[in-house]
């Protein structure tokens, strides 16, 4: 591979409006690669962190695999207790809807309990959320109707058999 470039200091703030251009366009890969060349520069450049994790999650629904393991070291690298819980929350709702349309055995129990994790990540978003920040919350109400509208239940616990002893 060629070696690459690096992106200069003074191009960040356009390079991230670039990004999320492509995001919104849903060319994730596109988004990606700006926010790795940012992060490049600045690793702790918060734009770019929440940028690439959201890119990420629109993987979900073109089937790529996106491990747990890279959305987890992106949601570290969030400063903010707000931003880790509400990305959080946004990853586990993303996974959801992804797990509703692969209508797959079983999609619909892992979409629900997906749904439950994002509502309880939305949840401890709430109460630290900046003054007239209410995302948390439309989210969670988001979630609710999701599990509403599509009648989804959790997974009945399995009884349990004694067999006999002979």
């Amino acid at each position: 591979m060629s070696q690459l470039k690096s992106l200069h200091k003074d191009a960040i703030s356009a390079a991230l409006e670039k990004a999320e251009r492509y995001r919104l366009l849903n060319e994730p890969g596109e988004a990606e690669s700006i926010c790795l060349d940012v992060l490049a520069v600045e690793p702790e450049n918060q734009q770019a962190v929440i940028t690439l994790l959201l890119a990420l999650t629109v993987r979900f629904e073109k089937g790529y695999s996106v491990s747990d393991t890279q959305t987890k070291e992106l949601l570290g690298r969030m400063k903010s207790e707000y931003d880790r819980a509400y990305y959080a929350g946004i990853v586990a709702e993303r996974r959801a809807k992804a797990k509703l349309r692969q209508n797959t055995p079983d999609c619909r129990f892992q979409a629900y309990d997906l749904l439950r994790e994002a509502m309880d990540w939305f949840e401890q978003a709430e109460p630290v959320r900046p003054p007239g920040h209410d995302d948390a919350i439309l989210r969670w109400n988001t979630c609710a109707r999701i599990i509403a509208r599509n009648s989804l239940v959790p997974r009945a616990e399995e009884e349990r058999i004694e067999f006999p002893l002979e």
